[in-house]
C-alpha cells in the first residue's frame, strides 16, 4: 500500500516557515441562522488572533443584522423566511471574493438553503472547506457536480462520507465497521475518482486524502478529542495552513494537525 502512511510526528515542519510575518490573505467564515451564529463568530475571531490573516469576514443571513454590532467584518446576505441563506448572486459572489472559504455550518435543514449553499459550492472558484452539518446539506443537492469541483475540501465524519458516496452511487462501499486499512483504500480510490480532498476521523486516526494519497495521524497527537475535533477550530487551522501553503494540501493539513 504505497499510497498509505501512518505518521507519528510531523515530517513537514518546514511549512511553518511559510506563515508570513505580515498580515495577508482573506478568509470567509460562512454559516449561521437566525438562532445560532456564535460558532461562526468565535472561529472567525480565532483565525484572526492565531494567524496573520489580513481579512476575516463572517458571512451570515440578514436576520442576524439586528442581533450583532455593525462591524465591518460582518456580511449579511439574503435569507429565507426562516432566517437561513437563500439562493442569491450575493452568496455566489461571497464564495469567489475571499482567498479561502470555511463553510462552518449551522445552516438548519432548510431545503432552499441546502440548494443555495450547494450551488455556491459547486461554482466556487476559490478553495472552500465544508464541514459539520454543511456537509450533509450540500451532499443532498447534486453531489455528483459538487464532487467535480477541485477547489473543495470535505472535513467530514465517516457517516457523512457514507452519505456522500451513496449520493453518487459510488461502487466501493464505505462502512463504519471497516478497519483503518479498508477505509484508507476507499479514500484512495475515491480521491482518484473525484478531485476533491478529504479529512475524516476513523478508529482514533485522522485521515487526510488527496489524489489517491492517504495519510493517517493519531487523534491523540492532535490535542483534540472525538468531540472537540468537530468544533471548528481544527477546520480553521487547516484553512490557515492551506492558505499559506497552496498546492500542498496533504503537507499543510498534516502540519495543522500537530
Amino acid at each position: 500500500m504505497d499510497y498509505f502512511e501512518k505518521i507519528d510526528r510531523n515530517p513537514y515542519e518546514d511549512l511553518k516557515w511559510n506563515i508570513p510575518d505580515r498580515k495577508q490573505g482573506a478568509v470567509n467564515v460562512i454559516g449561521g441562522n437566525a438562532q445560532n451564529f456564535r460558532t461562526e463568530v468565535k472561529i472567525a475571531e480565532f483565525l484572526g488572533a492565531e494567524y496573520p490573516v489580513d481579512v476575516v469576514k463572517v458571512v451570515m443571513p440578514e436576520s442576524l443584522k439586528s442581533k450583532l454590532p455593525p462591524l465591518p467584518n460582518f456580511v449579511f446576505l439574503p435569507e429565507t423566511e426562516s432566517g437561513t441563506f437563500k439562493e442569491s448572486q450575493e452568496l455566489v459572489d461571497a464564495f469567489n471574493i475571499a482567498d479561502f472559504n470555511l463553510v462552518l455550518g449551522d445552516l438548519s435543514r432548510n431545503k432552499v438553503t441546502g440548494e443555495a449553499v450547494a450551488s455556491a459550492c459547486k461554482s466556487a472558484e476559490r478553495m472552500t472547506l465544508i464541514t459539520r452539518d454543511a456537509v450533509d446539506l450540500v451532499a443532498e443537492n447534486g453531489a455528483e457536480r459538487l464532487l467535480m469541483n477541485e477547489n473543495l475540501i470535505f472535513f467530514a465524519s465517516v457517516p457523512q462520507l457514507i452519505k456522500l458516496l451513496r449520493a453518487v452511487y459510488y461502487p466501493k462501499m464505505l462502512l463504519q465497521s471497516q478497519s483503518l486499512i479498508q477505509v484508507a483504500e476507499v479514500l484512495h480510490k475515491f480521491t482518484l475518482s473525484y478531485p476533491v480532498r478529504i479529512v475524516t476521523l476513523h478508529n482514533e486516526q485522522v485521515l487526510v486524502a488527496e489524489n489517491g494519497i492517504v495519510k493517517a495521524v493519531a487523534l491523540s497527537a492532535t490535542g483534540y478529542s472525538p468531540i472537540t475535533i468537530w468544533g471548528g477550530e481544527l477546520a480553521a487551522k487547516i484553512v490557515a495552513m492551506n492558505l499559506y501553503n497552496p498546492n500542498s494540501f496533504i503537507k499543510a493539513t498534516v502540519t495543522s494537525l500537530f
